[in-house]
């Protein structure tokens, strides 16, 4: 006989125990879009202690709605092997591009990182983030719905060696850094570039050139590289984005050290 009590006394203390065992992180991840999922993947892979929040319900980004919400996205061919690793399927269209159904992309990214290892808090913001000796290090975090309204309640913090800024276009933890602390990530603007008009060719190119330490403990993956970077949009192609999330992953572990296990 189930007892509605119970029920909610095995929600509330798992995911509490949850929270609190991912307090202390090596990396923390901002933004459960494409990049920041692999990045997690490669993390989680490598034994190292890994979260990511996402102050939405879904993880994925904008990868669900495919383009103009048909929900195929296309992979060039400098992003295929990465599909292959991660064993998802995609259909060739012609010389060079493939399609994969956006749903069965997320789904499988989402997996492939849990199964390794890696957290994930959807429905949880990044409000600010926490500086110790003139490096990021850590997050001000708060309920999703609270940042959306812009409630007045306090929120917990959590500490971690290095920070990825997956949050897509808004470049959300660059842009607190910028704002509150001044901080400088151009030497031309003193700020955030801002992302220019689509052009798929430079832009994949771009979001994994501008994939890097911007700031001493923060990283940029994603399209939020590009914002920060001064990179073009680029659409529904999304190797770029993989392989962003690979380097971002591949530059904080040689940070990190290399006492690594496979999973």
């Amino acid at each position: 006989m189930l007892n509605e009590v119970q029920i909610s006394k095995a929600i509330i203390d798992t995911y509490c125990r949850k929270l609190t065992a991912n307090l202390e992180l090596d990396v923390a991840i901002v933004g459960g879009g494409p990049s920041g999922l692999v990045a997690g993947c490669y993390l989680a892979r490598a034994g190292r202690k890994v979260a990511l929040f996402e102050k939405k319900l879904s993880i994925g980004g904008g990868v669900w709605a495919g383009g103009m919400m048909f929900n195929e996205v296309v992979v060039q061919e400098a992003g295929k092997s990465l599909l292959e690793e991660f064993q998802i399927p995609a259909k060739t269209f012609t010389d060079g591009y493939y399609t994969v159904d956006s749903v069965y992309l997320t789904s499988s990214l989402t997996k492939r990182a849990m199964d390794a290892g890696l957290t994930i808090f959807n429905l949880v913001a990044m409000e600010d983030v926490v500086i110790k000796d003139d490096r990021v290090g850590g997050l001000v975090l708060n309920w999703g719905a609270v940042a959306t309204l812009g409630w007045p309640v306090d929120p917990l913090v959590l500490h971690s060696r290095f920070v990825i800024d997956a949050t897509g276009h808004p470049a959300n933890v660059a842009e607190v850094l910028v704002r509150k602390m001044g901080v400088k990530l151009d030497t031309q603007t003193g700020g955030i570039v801002g992302e220019k008009s689509m052009n798929a060719e430079k832009g994949e190119l771009q979001t994994v050139e501008n994939t890097r330490e911007v700031y001493p403990g923060l990283f940029v993956s994603g399209m939020a590289a590009n914002t920060v970077c001064g990179g073009y949009r680029m659409g529904p192609v999304f190797g770029g984005m993989l392989l962003s999330g690979q380097k971002a992953a591949t530059e904080i572990l040689k940070k990190l050290g290399t006492n690594s296990r496979e999973s």
